[in-house]
């Protein structure tokens, strides 16, 4: 018996029988809740979900053995049972786009909508809706422009992601995290901190794109896109999305450049995009022209690269900025930096006189250069202080809004923000920054509670023996950088000339 057999036999062994006769061993008092095919719908789903994986492994192994050619024939994946799955993918609590239609909403006559939506899609009579322009509050206090898609949009644009994904996870480079399956940012930050501490690396280039999901253009994008994917309805599709553009005041307005940040296909391109722009550039760099070592990590429009020598350093990213101006790209002034930085940045800069090592922010962490408690080199990482102090204030200010709520409502709710932050910052040599925020949670919990009335004087002890009853006491979730590294990644790249050193610089390598 085969593999598809066998699964076959499990999914026909779990199907209820409608007329199926009670065993004499069951009591007399019959089950509640449904008779027959209970979870039906739950059975078809198992079955999409299946069917899709078998699809979609089909697609990722032959785009694995056959690196150079191109997949003519890929919108026929995109069926009933792609569509179905792709709804059962997205976030059933998102906001609705223009249409208005919300998830629960296009639910509740689900069969009827995908054999449409379907329909519409293979005969061409499908139209992409411009997108819902929403802005959320960046740490700096700026504006972030997120495009708020329209449902039908959005399933078709997962179900597209997934089949685009399959052939594009076989060409995206190791040292590449942003938006990509099993890569969390956690993972970014062990191969960016084992690639420091275990090389030589003695200077950091902390380099980020101005505004790239707003700045890409839609030409070059379009021109990459066509180097694997030579199904024109394909092609078609993502130049649909580009093209909607995004509603404003009521009128609609269409750019030549940009993703969309905020759309479920988005992520996608600007991997595409960022892999032929830079990866396979930087790579060959590395192998050809850096005289040093080098360590690299990207995550979506953020880059570190760590370099042995400076000389390299100044030369990469002097031909960098030229290479992204080449595709319409631009680094952030303030926000690109060349720092010393590594193992015996330290020693080096005293030296010459120096204060200490600079310090550079990577997904929410401050990377510092310390000392572990027997004197060896440390490389440290800390909770930034404007993202804690933006998560505080909000927490402040809804403590303020919710201080008539019961405590238990209250107490809830916080337990869930501070399990929540802890989940992402509990990480090793960062003991002291949940520490401190768990104590500021506290504080403005106690300051809420003082002001529901002018009679009310709630005690300091008191609110501790709640927070120690309902907050989770800070201690740290992750294990260190190098031991997860090494688990997920338990062996260096074929053709290393230094080993796990050089792996990390390139992450996992397929």
């Amino acid at each position: 018996m085969n593999e598809r057999e066998k699964s076959d036999s499990v999914i026909v062994a779990m199907t209820p029988v409608n007329k199926a006769e009670h065993s004499a061993a069951e009591p007399e008092e019959r089950r509640t809740g449904t008779e027959g095919n209970a979870g039906q719908q739950s059975t078809r789903r198992a079955q999409d979900r299946e069917s899709v994986s078998q699809a979609l492994s089909r697609v990722r192994k032959v785009a694995k053995e056959r690196k150079k050619e191109r997949f003519t024939a890929l919108f026929h994946h995109l069926d009933v049972s792609m569509l179905r799955t792709a709804f059962f993918a997205l976030k059933k609590d998102a906001a609705p786009g223009v249409d208005g239609v919300t998830w629960e909403a296009y639910e509740a006559d689900l069969d009827s909508r995908i054999e449409d939506l379907h329909s519409r899609l293979h005969r061409g009579a499908y139209r992409a809706q411009p997108a819902r322009r929403r802005f959320i509050p960046k740490p700096d206090g700026r504006q972030r422009p997120l495009a708020v898609v329209a449902l039908e949009d959005k399933i078709v644009q997962r179900a597209t992601a997934a089949v685009l994904g399959a052939i594009y996870e076989e060409e995206f480079l190791g040292f590449s995290y942003g938006f990509r399956p099993k890569r969390s940012q956690h993972d970014a930050l062990d191969a960016l901190m084992v690639g420091i501490a275990g090389t030589r690396v003695s200077f950091v280039l902390d380099a980020d794109i101005r505004s790239f999901f707003n700045e890409v253009s839609q030409e070059w994008l379009v021109c990459f896109v066509e180097h694997r994917i030579g199904d024109p309805r394909i092609v078609r599709l993502i130049q649909k999305w580009l093209k909607a553009g995004v509603l404003e005041d009521g009128e609609q307005v269409v750019s030549e450049k940009g993703t969309g940040q905020g759309s479920v296909i988005s992520p996608l391109l600007a991997n595409v995009y960022l892999h032929y722009v830079f990866d396979l550039w930087a790579d060959r760099w590395r192998r050809r022209t850096a005289k040093g070592n080098m360590v690299m990590v990207r995550y979506a429009d953020d880059i570190v690269v760590g370099f042995e020598r400076e000389t390299d350093a100044r030369l990469f990213l002097e031909e960098m900025r030229e290479r992204l101006r080449e595709f319409s790209l631009t680094l952030h002034p303030e926000k690109t930096r060349l720092i010393e930085f590594g193992r015996h940045a330290a020693t080096n800069r005293a030296k010459r006189g120096l204060g200490k090592p600079e310090t550079f922010n990577f997904l929410g962490f401050t990377l510092i250069c310390g000392k572990s408690r027997r004197g060896r080199f440390l490389l440290k990482r800390k909770t930034r202080r404007d993202r804690m102090r933006a998560k505080l204030q909000e927490i402040k200010e809804t403590l303020l809004r919710q201080r008539h709520q019961p405590i238990p409502k209250q107490g809830d709710w916080l337990r869930q923000v501070v399990t929540g932050f802890f989940a992402y910052h509990a990480v090793p040599t960062n003991g002291s920054a949940i520490g401190a925020f768990r104590y500021r949670v506290i504080t403005f919990w106690h300051a809420a509670l003082r002001r529901r009335s002018q009679k009310d004087r709630v005690s300091w002890p008191r609110v501790k023996k709640l927070a120690d009853e309902w907050l989770p006491m800070p201690r740290i979730l992750h294990p260190w950088p190098s031991e997860r590294f090494a688990v997920k990644h338990p062996r260096w790249e074929p053709d290393a000339r230094i080993g796990l050193v050089r792996f990390c610089a390139g992450g996992a390598q397929k």
